[in-house]
């Protein structure tokens, strides 16, 4: 099982089976602030239901597209974060996020965007990190602007938000935007060594 210390207090860990309620759990609690901006939480009614996404998660990991992984804080399951899917013919990732509420504005997000931007740059050589955050969810543009991305733009009426349509702002990093040397105690997460166990 897949399992990387970020820091002291920070561990990521490959979402698997037996992680179902503890991170349904997580999601319940904390429903109507995720709500405000991500509407995957209304089709998240039970573990049971949860447990089908994870299935989907961990085929996109079998088919070498990425994965996804629980951020744990002090021992605490608090979020994740994942790619939504590696584009191999162009090289590029899309990277996506959510953290509950009362872990919020610690860093927590940052440390964890930070080695999985690592990872896609250094071990899987891929040229491009995208980061796309509705234009008025300004803690989670924060993150991008923070790590150095690019803003790029704002693509209008991006996403049916429960009852609006809701613009998205678009972050963009090369690998060529970074420094040759690698971020100190960012450790590399080869993405080949990820593997599910049912």
């Amino acid at each position: 099982m897949f399992s990387h210390k970020v820091n002291g207090q920070i561990e990521l860990q490959l979402i698997q089976h037996p992680h179902c309620h503890e991170l349904f759990k997580v999601m319940d609690a904390d429903r109507i602030h995720l709500r405000a901006w991500h509407p995957w939480i209304d089709h998240v009614r039970s573990a049971p239901n949860l447990d089908h996404f994870i299935t989907a998660w961990l085929q996109q990991l079998s088919n070498n597209r990425g994965f996804h992984a629980g951020i744990w804080s002090a021992g605490k399951l608090c979020g994740v974060i994942n790619h939504l899917n590696i584009d191999w013919s162009n090289r590029s990732t899309v990277l996506s996020y959510w953290l509950d509420e009362v872990h919020q504005g610690q860093g927590i997000m940052t440390a964890a965007c930070r080695v999985f931007i690592s990872n896609a740059f250094n071990t899987l050589n891929l040229n491009r990190v995208t980061i796309e955050c509705a234009s008025d969810n300004t803690r989670s543009r924060r993150i991008p602007e923070r790590l150095g991305f690019k803003f790029e733009g704002i693509i209008r009426d991006a996403e049916w938000l429960h009852d609006h349509y809701a613009d998205h702002a678009i972050y963009g990093l090369l690998k060529r935007d970074q420094p040759h040397a690698e971020p100190q105690g960012v450790a590399k997460i080869p993405l080949a060594t990820v593997s599910a166990t049912n």
